[in-house]
């Protein structure tokens, strides 16, 4: 993997600080789940630094309503909103076929958190096919798009909660194994991670580079189905302190991996508080990447399970 990447921001740093004097004038990005929360934050401080950026929401009213409030923050209209739900693939197709031209940067920002066991038309555990089978999808359908900028990014928004389970490749759905919505998320931000370094090391040739990105604990609609006594009990447990950020702080990593000068030419990174992550240690309870969520043998087998099942 070479030298570990260090910037000068930090876990304090905000997205609009991460882009001070960065100028996007031109460059064309797709955020999918941009309509509050860390993804819209993200779009902020993209469409604040010259950016032409598309909201790829699953709800186009609130999509809308996000596009009029950064207009409003930031004076600018370059702002486009498109429906997309990640976890119907037919969704995924519409919004790939109707892509027209060149693109700079895709940031897979959506997803979900902690529902009761679900399933899509294709019998998928939900977390699985929206975080990872949706994105999968749409990085792979788009992968012509970012081939033709010549200097193309993907971020693929992970999660600490990686930790809680690799990819279970013999059984990712829970067929045979009793449904843990903790478990059923952890394995799909791990997907999120190889997605990354599979992806990077297919697509150097096109001079696309993808990177997993970790945002940080943020209060966000991501948290709704999250039981608040879980996180009270965790609070009256003794572990350590939850380090929150605010949603500025939380899209600072994206921002750094779609668009920082400072991550040209990298991929098949994990970052977190705009550093490349170390390893896990027990002295560092939530921060640090698992090894199997960078492990090249597990991205390449779950590159192939993923294209079978969306035939890419």
């Amino acid at each position: 993997m070479g030298t570990r990447i260090t910037t000068p921001f930090t876990a304090r740093s905000t997205a609009a600080e991460v882009l001070s004097g960065v100028v996007l004038a031109g460059r064309r990005i797709v955020i999918t789940g941009a309509t509050s929360g860390i993804g819209l934050e993200t779009a902020r401080a993209l469409v604040g630094a010259g950016a032409e950026v598309t909201l790829a929401v699953r709800d186009p009213i609130a999509g809308e309503k996000a596009a009029q409030d950064i207009t409003a923050s930031t004076g600018k209209k370059e702002i486009r909103v498109a429906s997309l739900d990640l976890s119907d693939q037919a969704s995924v197709a519409a919004f790939v076929a109707a892509w027209r031209g060149p693109l700079h940067a895709l940031i897979n920002n959506a997803g979900v958190m902690g529902p009761p066991l679900t399933r899509t038309a294709e019998g998928w555990e939900l977390h699985f096919a929206t975080n990872h089978f949706g994105h999968f999808a749409l990085a792979t359908g788009l992968h012509p798009a970012l081939a033709a900028a010549g200097d193309a990014r993907v971020v693929s928004v992970s999660s600490s909660q990686h930790r809680n389970s690799p990819v279970v490749f013999d059984d990712i759905h829970f067929e045979r194994r009793p449904y843990d919505p903790q478990s059923a998320y952890g394995q799909s931000k791990t997907a999120n991670a190889l997605f990354a370094v599979e992806a990077a090391r297919r697509w150097a040739g096109d001079g696309i580079t993808v990177n997993a990105v970790m945002p940080g604990v943020v209060r966000t609609n991501l948290m709704r189905h999250v039981d608040p006594e879980v996180l009270a009990r965790y609070a009256a447990s003794g572990a350590p302190e939850l380090p929150w950020k605010s949603t500025e702080q939380g899209a600072a990593t994206s921002v750094l991996a779609a668009a920082s000068l400072l991550l040209e030419g990298v991929g098949g990174r994990y970052f977190e508080d705009c550093q490349e992550a170390e390893p896990l240690r027990p002295d560092n309870p939530h921060g640090g990447v698992a090894d199997y969520a960078l492990d090249s043998g597990n991205a390449a087998h779950l590159w192939e399970v993923s294209a079978e099942a969306v035939r890419r």
